[in-house]
Parts: structure tokens; C-alpha cells; sequence
């Protein structure tokens, strides 16, 4: 399940890319309209920023903005920024690989062969569909999903 940080970071990034491009959102102005108490929120525009998904401008109309335009921006890549790995089990992680305890073969394990698929079934979705997929009306993401092999 996803956590409610990770949630209220896909709100935000969205809310951000409703915005135009060069439009400033302050942090109170998000937090309201989503339902975000304002303090996690700027944890979480901290999180975004270092990463490199938003930028900051300071001052009295400063706020945040994305650094990168929606259609880059994959569901993937922030769940990984606030949640860690996506993988079920440390074996099958692209970015924090570790052996399971106790395996003694990867190539022979049952569990490893389907969990193996479920990541990968995972990983197509969430690293192919961006931010601006979801800002399309409902129709069109459906018939993006649908053409993901899987």
C-alpha cells in the first residue's frame, strides 16, 4: 500500500503540474487545495526539490514550481524518492540489491520467479506513466495502460 507521505507527494507534484509552467504555487496554497497539513507537505517539497522533481523561489512570492516538465516525471520516480525501492523482495531491487537471508540459490527460487514478475509488471506501469499521463482525460489513460505488455 502506499504511504499517506506518498500519496500527498503524487498530490502535490499533480497540483504542481496543473499549474503553468513558469506559475509559482506557495506551499499553503497546495497544502489547502489537497488536503495536506502544511509542515508534511514542506517535508515533502524538501524531498522533491533535492531530488531535482521541483524548485523553490524565495520571498513573498515565492512557492514551488516542477523543474521538469510533466511527461518526465513517472510515477516510479517519486514513489522510489519517498518510498525507497519499489521491489517486493531486496533480491529483485534495481537500486538496493541485496540477497534474500537464507537463499542459497536465486536461479532455483520459486518465490524469486514470481515475485520477479510482479516487479516487472510493476516497474512497466509506474516507469512508463508520467504525471501528464494522469492530467489526460480519464479515457486516454486507460488506453495507455492498455497497451503496457504485461
Amino acid at each position: 500500500m502506499l504511504s499517506q507521505k506518498t500519496q500527498y507527494a503524487l498530490k502535490a507534484v499533480i497540483a504542481l503540474a496543473r499549474a503553468t509552467p513558469d506559475e509559482v504555487r506557495m506551499t499553503s496554497e497546495i497544502a489547502e487545495a489537497q488536503n495536506i497539513p502544511k509542515k508534511f507537505l514542506e517535508q515533502i517539497l524538501l524531498d522533491l526539490k533535492h531530488h531535482g522533481i521541483v524548485v523553490s523561489r524565495r520571498g513573498k512570492t515565492g512557492g514551488y514550481m516542477l523543474r521538469k516538465s510533466p511527461d518526465l516525471i513517472t510515477f516510479g520516480e517519486i514513489l522510489r524518492i519517498i518510498e525507497g525501492p519499489l521491489a517486493p523482495l531486496s533480491c529483485l531491487s534495481r537500486t538496493a540489491y541485496r540477497r534474500c537471508d537464507g537463499c542459497t540459490d536465486e536461479t532455483s527460487c520459486e518465490i524469486r520467479r514470481v515475485f520477479a514478475r510482479v516487479a516487472e509488471a510493476n516497474r512497466a506501469i509506474l516507469d512508463t506513466t508520467t504525471i501528464a499521463d494522469c492530467l489526460a482525460p480519464q479515457g486516454q489513460l486507460q488506453t495507455t495502460l492498455a497497451s503496457i505488455p504485461g
